[in-house]
């Protein structure tokens, strides 16, 4: 038996769980759907303001996911591939909704629950305001601040992920010669 074999699939990394997934194995797809469900989650809910159409889209995400993996070329690549998937799936959500809010400030909980009074007078007043300079950007800046400032995620990955190149990433526009800087 290989080592490989007997490693618990938790600890493989995701281009060899992508790998056997890829070959069938649905343990090693339930690792990497329990892996990055939580950041995914996080992802929607925050671009949709809204928790039950966050998790209709990521079970809709892990599911085109599962049924495309065949056309993942690159293995290693899984991660940036459901960030783009995720983000892809919430613009269109976004853009099929009649005109409203896209953010409503009580739907996404603040990321700490804070203890005394005073403390959570001020944590509700920085995600207002958070939530108001949000509203401002369209759901293609939103979704490249997210994946900036929450997720952790390069200029180059964001690039990737929204489809542009990482001059307007860096820039503030996730579209060429679109400006929200202002």
């Amino acid at each position: 038996m290989t080592e490989a074999a007997t490693a618990p699939e938790a600890a493989l990394d995701d281009a060899t769980l992508t790998g056997r997934a890829r070959d069938g194995d649905v343990r090693a797809y339930e690792q990497l759907v329990l892996r990055y469900q939580g950041a995914m989650f996080r992802l929607a809910a925050r671009m949709l303001a809204d928790r039950s159409e966050a998790e209709d889209v990521i079970q809709e995400v892990f599911l085109t996911a599962w049924r495309r993996l065949a056309q993942l070329q690159d293995d290693s690549a899984f991660s940036g591939w459901l960030y783009r998937m995720t983000t892809n799936r919430c613009l269109n959500v976004i853009r099929s909704r009649p005109d409203r809010a896209d953010v409503d400030p009580d739907s996404t909980e603040s990321p700490q629950r804070a203890t005394q009074p005073e403390h959570a007078a001020q944590v509700h007043s920085e995600m207002a305001a958070l939530t108001a300079a949000l509203q401002r950007l369209t759901p293609e800046q939103r979704a490249c601040w997210l994946l900036r400032e929450v997720h952790g995620r390069s200029y180059e990955e964001i690039a990737e992920i929204v489809g542009t190149n990482t001059t307007a990433v860096r820039g503030g526009s996730p579209e060429p010669g679109r400006n929200w800087r202002r």
